[in-house]
């Protein structure tokens, strides 16, 4: 799953804006609202892009979100 996450989309790489559909909001902070689950499936980690910039996100063993650049 990692090197799926490594490389880009095509749409991406068409130049084309990626379709993204609206986030559920939290409704009490107003947030949008991505559940972990969706992002990591049956990993425990996983490679974020950011601004040309790759952060690790995983669950440690004690059930917590880490986030590293």
């Amino acid at each position: 799953m990692t090197q799926n996450l490594l490389e880009s989309h095509p749409a991406e790489r068409a130049g084309a804006a990626p379709r993204r559909d609206p986030l559920p909001v939290d409704p009490v902070s107003g947030l949008g609202l991505v559940n972990v689950a969706d992002l990591l499936g049956a990993e425990r980690e996983a490679i974020l892009l950011h601004n040309g910039d790759r952060y690790r996100l995983r669950i440690t063993a004690n059930n917590r979100l880490i986030l590293t650049k």
